[in-house]
């Protein structure tokens, strides 16, 4: 008999738990019996999916996709079974989203009480953080990510542009003086991140090209809320998105400085599951794209 679905059942409980022992365990088998599932597995597909070793388990390529599609299968697959259960097409289930703190405080929430009024059968868990995520190891739907994309399997939506703006307080500049040249930056105190991935420069459009310029100041940050706030207070200078900043501009609290010199950076929404996109997260794109992108144009 083909158990196909059971051995992939077995495999992303593996995945999700790190330990056969462990997964054996939740599925009420034997160590041997979910190793024994996972080799006649990989035996028919003719390709390792785990790596082994005494202390660790790790996914090869074929593995990392496999959990990556065979997930949303599983997931449509229990949609699908729900929906006929209970006569409805209304999609249900938890989707999972990553957004950075600002996207999400202004573009994401204000969004959800409509979303939930359309789908009240989904529950949105929404993590907020600057800090990238691995979609596969934090188990997210949907990631929107802002600035270059790295090549992956991940599904990429656009969702449109932020122009970075460098801002300043009016009682900062009074105190401190209006730099007149980006070389006087370095004379001012500059707020910046503390990302692993951030080192503390300013990327900044100098004679047509974009530069990174080294930046010090007595604030690092993990997140773009907190430097606006502090901004705002007339500690430093900022470098924010155009839509993090939007209304302090307009309100006076802040002020733009060299505006030729601003960077832009590509919003997306990414997720897995390619053609398998399970139907929650399918709806949950559908609803947010377009609103996002009208949020990005200011039209909303």
């Amino acid at each position: 008999m083909d158990n196909r679905i059971g051995e992939l059942q077995v495999f992303l409980r593996v995945v999700e738990t790190g330990s056969f022992s462990e997964a054996a365990r939740q599925l009420l088998m034997t160590p041997s019996t979910v190793s024994k599932l996972i080799a006649r597995m990989e035996a028919r597909l003719g390709v390792k999916v785990v790596e082994r070793s005494t202390r660790h388990l790790l996914l090869t390529e074929e593995g990392r996709l496999l959990h990556e599609r065979g997930g949303a299968l599983l997931a449509d697959l229990d949609a699908f079974e729900r929906e006929l259960a209970q006569g409805a097409g209304q999609p249900e289930g938890t989707i999972r989203v990553n957004a950075s703190v600002t996207f999400g405080t202004l573009a994401l929430e204000p969004l959800l009480p409509a979303f939930w009024q359309a789908y009240p059968r989904i529950v949105v868990d929404l993590s907020l953080s600057d800090e990238i995520v691995d979609l596969y190891l934090d188990r997210t739907d949907v990631a929107i990510r802002i600035g270059p994309l790295p090549d992956s399997s991940l599904v990429a939506r656009r969702i449109g542009v932020a122009r970075r703006k460098i801002v300043a307080s009016p009682a900062y500049l009074a105190r401190h003086g209006t730099p007149r040249s980006l070389a006087e930056l370095g004379a001012h105190n500059c707020l910046a991140f503390n990302f692993r991935r951030s080192a503390p420069v300013w990327p900044i459009r100098e004679g047509g090209r974009i530069q990174d310029r080294l930046v010090t100041g007595t604030v690092l940050a993990n997140n773009g809320e907190t430097v606006r706030r502090l901004a705002v207070a007339g500690v430093g200078l900022a470098r924010l998105a155009d839509f993090h900043v939007r209304e302090d501009l307009a309100a006076g609290r802040l002020v733009e400085l060299f505006p030729d010199a601003g960077d832009e950076e590509e919003l997306h929404a990414l997720h897995l599951g390619g053609p398998l996109l399970p139907q929650r997260v399918r709806v949950f794109l559908d609803f947010m794209l377009p609103r996002m992108q009208a949020f990005l144009r200011d039209e909303r």
